[in-house]
C-alpha cells in the first residue's frame, strides 16, 4: 500500500504567481484551509516543492 499525504492550503494565493496559483489548483485545493490527501509519488512531491510556502504537509498512514 502506497503512504498518503494530506496537503492543507493554509495561506491565500491572492496576488501570487500564476504558475503557483496553477499548482495549487493542480493539487486540488481552491480557499484556504482546504485540505486533500494524494499518494506520495515524485511528481506530487515535485509540486508540493514549488508551493511548499502555501501548504502544510501531513503525512498519513
Amino acid at each position: 500500500m502506497e503512504k498518503k499525504i494530506k496537503l492543507t492550503l493554509v495561506k491565500s494565493i491572492i496576488g501570487r504567481k500564476p504558475k503557483h496559483v496553477s499548482i495549487v489548483k493542480q493539487l486540488g485545493l481552491g480557499k484556504t484551509n482546504s485540505s486533500v490527501s494524494h499518494n506520495d509519488t515524485p511528481a506530487i512531491r515535485g509540486l508540493i516543492n514549488k508551493v511548499d510556502y502555501l501548504l502544510l504537509v501531513e503525512e498519513s498512514v
